[in-house]
């Protein structure tokens, strides 16, 4: 009996140690957002090495998940958690020292590697903790944690930005990360796959080199010109690397990625979920914080109190779908509640800048609707494959979900740059060699750069607000489509991914 409630309460802190993990790696990624104005006031820079300021963290966290999760098979799934919540922690105390923009670009690539390693290797020894429903129900909440270090991350680096300044709010986490490790070191077991094979190099190396030239292809598109030779040569990179990464792990003895996982539909339906939240969601953390700060003119603990909106929901929308699912396919729930998002969406486009409305009730609505399929999408991920491959479940999903984050974050703000350009060709506003970074200035918020450049800001901030909302229009139909698939892929699914 004793020993039985001494694995319980081991298991339990375990799963403390891998939370605590999930919520301040998020964390970091949407209060990036909140400090990016502040710090070009402080140490200057271009616009490319501000937005490389979430870019950097994004791109080595979604690009390195799959490798670190193979790593952790092979090398210790609690080494490599530990290992990379302790980079982490390095990286983040390193920021009270950096003396350049180029440093903080740096530092921010640094804590996306540890993130990697950290949200690999906990996922990884969680599952080993944990199976059957009590498994279903730790993802769950893990996720749920997830969302919450995403969705509150604008309001403590609002918070810690007007006591202390912007490298408090990047420094912060290190101090939660070393509440992690002591969590981790007492309570997590060393455990590695039976017979990994030999590290696949080669598909992690494709894999990564492949997502880093799609990212980059659709952050400097719309600067260079998408039919550029510059950009025209990255997304060809993109697909060819793609396509050798299927290759290559067709026939290797120890793939990264098993490929046979996506011969489930249902499989292929929960991947859908990160995607569509990100979409409709996740972006928001990021753009909204910027128009607030840079274009509405909110100090930054405004812009974290006004972000409640949009990160309240997450706080009782999964509880409410789990408790939902107990009558209601995951597809019904997932498709009601991105259904939901897409119509808040629509009522967003018409309380941008200038408007004179509130956003929180939209922020509200779509909050709500991406909260249901949040507390869902976690433990569907490992429940609709067979038990044995849930490490593996695990670590296709993590890796869709922050590497879509970062893909939707880069393809949204360039669409925005994108729309923004197009209606200042099209009404011929400001020299016409101005545009170009007219438009990148107003794409991350920056209104009073792009006014420097000989265009009233009242002119600058009615374009935004119009491009603004055209692009929720398009995130709308977005987030509409993926409801009918997830509802079509999922409806047959119940909360433990049984169909």
């Amino acid at each position: 009996m004793n020993t039985q409630l001494h694995r319980s309460t081991r298991t339990d802190v375990a799963l403390a140690a891998v939370c605590v993990a999930a919520l301040i790696l998020p964390m970091s990624f949407s209060g990036g957002a909140v400090v990016t104005p502040a710090i070009g006031r402080s140490l200057g820079g271009n616009l490319s090495g501000l937005a490389w300021i979430t870019n950097a963290f994004m791109l080595p966290f979604g690009g390195l998940l799959m490798t670190a999760g193979a790593l952790a098979d092979r090398w210790g799934r609690k080494r490599v958690f530990m290992v990379g919540v302790g980079l982490f922690a390095v990286a983040s105390l390193m920021f009270t020292l950096a003396p350049t923009l180029a440093w903080i670009d740096l530092l921010r690539a640094a804590q996306g590697v540890g993130a990697a390693a950290a949200l690999a290797g906990g996922t990884a020894a969680l599952a080993q903790e944990v199976s059957g429903s009590s498994r279903a129900r730790a993802f769950s909440l893990l996720g749920t944690t997830f969302g919450v270090g995403l969705a509150f991350g604008p309001l403590v680096a609002g918070v810690l930005m007007n006591a202390a300044g912007w490298r408090a709010v990047l420094a912060a986490p290190a101090g939660v990360a070393a509440l992690a490790l002591l969590l981790g070191s007492k309570s997590l077991r060393e455990t590695r796959a039976a017979a990994s094979g030999p590290m696949d190099w080669a598909g992690a190396a494709t894999f990564t080199l492949a997502l880093v030239c799609l990212t980059v292809f659709i952050l400097q598109g719309a600067g260079w010109g998408w039919t550029s030779p510059p950009a025209v040569l990255l997304f060809a990179a993109a697909i060819f690397g793609f396509a050798l990464f299927v290759h290559v792990e067709r026939h290797s003895a120890a793939p990264i990625l098993d490929l046979s996982l996506l011969s489930y539909p249902r499989f292929l339906g929960v991947q859908l979920l990160p995607i569509a939240t990100c979409y409709c969601f996740v972006v928001l953390l990021v753009l909204l914080p910027l128009q607030f700060i840079g274009v509405g003119g909110q100090s930054e603990i405004c812009a974290g109190i006004t972000m409640l909106g949009l990160s309240t929901p997450l706080m009782f929308a999964p509880t409410l779908a789990v408790w939902a699912a107990r009558r209601y396919s995951a597809g019904t729930i997932s498709a009601i509640g991105l259904l939901a998002a897409s119509l808040g969406l629509l009522w967003l486009s018409g309380c941008g800048p200038g408007s004179g409305a509130t956003p929180l009730p939209a922020m509200l609505l779509i909050g709500t609707g991406a909260g249901l399929p949040w507390g869902l999408m976690d433990g569907l991920s490992i429940a609709v494959v067979p038990p044995d491959r849930a490490g593996m479940a695990a670590g296709v999903f993590g890796t869709i979900r922050v590497a879509g984050e970062g893909i939707a974050l880069a393809s949204v703000t360039a669409g925005l740059a994108t729309l923004v350009r197009w209606r200042l060709d099209t009404l011929a506003i400001g020299p016409q060699q101005a545009r170009p970074s007219l438009a990148e200035h107003l794409a991350i918020g920056d209104l009073t750069g792009a006014a420097r450049l000989g265009v009233s800001m009242g002119t600058l901030r009615d374009e935004y607000a119009a491009s603004f909302a055209v692009l929720l229009y398009v995130l709308a139909a977005v987030t509409c489509l993926s409801a009918v698939l997830v509802f079509f892929t999922l409806r047959r699914v119940d909360p433990h991914g049984k169909g």
